[in-house]
């Protein structure tokens, strides 16, 4: 009898976990969503508000700018004060931007709301992965929330491509940014009454106020120079400029951090086993994901003829494969196969998929090719993001859970802007070649696009040589990261 009453309470907190990562997903749900559903709209954006071509690109690049720099300092800051204040305050900021999107009538306000929009991004997700991890301490569950995890980020895209659609073409492209409000207002209320504060390392030794400024300055220049080099060229006065500006405050960043006493972001923390290794090959695996959603977006849009709807439609494979390997098939494989054969399997996956998109032309049909690409696209992300997200994060300590969680999203973001940005440079340099040399348009862009596909193939390629060299099972199991009760810790393995 006296059994009873413990037990109760730890399926109490059992329960209360699954319900505070329906929360975080919800906020991951809004991110995703944010950067395709912005993308089918753009052409009714600009026709709205009169946007040049060179302005509107800032509609994208403006929340790109901002997500990418305040990810790292947003993360240590929740190791600092508490990952449930900054969840909610990102949530906030995120939502109350996202009104402003959608009543904007000019220019300046919808891409001065984007950049907040940005930040407020920044702050929820950086958050995220480091809730999971301490929330779920034992091996087996965490990797079911990681896995739900992934289901959220990757299949959350060609939702939003679907649902962007859907809502421009039967409302108006304001409804893609109202349609945050909802999710984002329940999102905070279930955060507040769910989530388990961490209580902060405190401030006592005093923020790192300067490498915090040194730090996101640098990530915001950097971000900048990659968005902007297909306009101004990759070697211009301009591009170089701001890459080294943005080196220089990485080499001070550095060295305060050495030097401080408190540092936004402990050194130590890149000598944790797995976490550096895994970010750099889930950038190249992104690298060829986005390469996919955007590139595949325009094939299907310019040489195809498919509207917005039939777009989003089109990457359903991609959301529906994820699914199906969320639901536990990934947990499984890597129990039994470890985490380097399922992420090799994963990014051959990949590789593949962007393989029959190299050889796609205006006569191919979307059965069985196109579809054929895509599920193979969701099975690559299905069976690699979840175990490299696993590695990454195995073996960092509690108190370091926020800022490995920024490192892992930076890494994610910045390799598939740079992605994006070289992979556009060379689609288009090299349609505007072959149409300078008399080439059909359409013609010139499919060679374009297949040049491009290749080398984002060529990007995953590394990333699965890497694999083979760098990434190893973690040296310690998951559950040790946070002490937990002996009655707690025999139910968790019981679930």
């Amino acid at each position: 009898m006296l059994q009873y009453p413990s037990a109760s309470r730890q399926r109490d907190a059992l329960n209360r976990r699954w319900f505070a990562l329906v929360v975080v997903c919800l906020a991951q749900l809004m991110n995703t969503l944010d950067s395709t559903i912005v993308n089918v709209a753009l052409p009714s954006i600009q026709a709205d508000l009169h946007f040049t071509q060179a302005n509107l690109t800032w509609v994208v690049n403006g929340y790109l700018i901002t997500f990418g720099s305040f990810l790292l300092f947003a993360g240590r800051l929740g190791d600092l004060i508490g990952r449930k204040r900054v969840f909610i305050a990102g949530l906030v900021l995120f939502t109350a931007a996202s009104a402003l999107c959608g009543f904007s009538h000019d220019q300046m306000l919808l891409v001065g709301a984007r950049l907040v929009q940005g930040v407020g991004g920044a702050v929820s997700s950086s958050v995220i992965v480091a809730i999971i991890v301490t929330e779920f301490t034992d091996p087996v569950a965490r990797t079911r929330a990681m896995s739900t995890y992934i289901f959220t980020a990757v299949g959350g895209g060609s939702i939003g491509l679907l649902l962007g659609g859907a809502l421009t073409q039967s409302i108006d492209w304001h409804w893609i940014f109202f349609i945050n409000l909802p999710i984002g207002l329940f999102a905070v209320i279930l955060g507040r009454a769910l989530l388990r504060d961490n209580p902060g390392l405190g401030l006592g030794q005093g923020i790192d106020v300067f490498g915090s400024i040194l730090m996101t300055l640098a990530v915001m220049v950097g971000t900048f120079a990659i968005v902007e080099a297909p306009s101004n060229g990759w070697l211009s006065n301009e591009t170089l400029g701001l890459v080294v500006a943005a080196v220089l405050m990485l080499v001070a960043f550095v060295t305060l951090q050495l030097r401080h006493a408190n540092p936004i972001m402990p050194l130590r923390i890149l000598r944790v086993g797995g976490l550096t290794s895994s970010s750099a090959i889930r950038g190249a695996a992104a690298t060829g994901m986005f390469a996919c959603f955007f590139l595949g977006s325009l094939y299907l849009n310019r040489i195809l003829g498919f509207g917005p709807i039939q777009t989003g439609l089109a990457f359903m494979p991609v959301t529906l494969t994820v699914a199906t390997l969320s639901l536990g098939a990934t947990a499984r494989l890597v129990g039994r196969f470890g985490p380097r054969v399922c992420t090799s399997f994963g990014l051959a996956s990949i590789v593949a998929a962007l393989l029959l998109l190299a050889s796609a032309d205006a006569e191919s049909t979307y059965f069985p090719r196109l579809f054929l690409a895509f599920a193979l696209l969701g099975l690559g992300a299905g069976m690699s993001f979840m175990p490299l997200l696993t590695v990454a994060l195995a073996e960092v300590p509690a108190e370091d859970a926020g800022v490995a969680s920024g490192i892992v999203n930076v890494s994610m973001q910045l390799s598939a802007a740079l992605g994006l940005a070289v992979l556009g440079s060379i689609s288009s340099g090299r349609t505007s070649q072959l149409v300078a040399q008399g080439v059909a348009l359409e013609t010139a862009l499919i060679d374009g696009f297949h040049i491009a596909f290749v080398v984002a193939g060529v990007c995953v390629v590394a990333g699965l040589v890497a694999a083979q060299v760098w990434l190893r099972p973690p040296a310690r199991q998951a559950q040790t990261i946070v002490p937990m009760e002996p009655e707690r810790w025999r139910i968790d393995h019981a679930a």
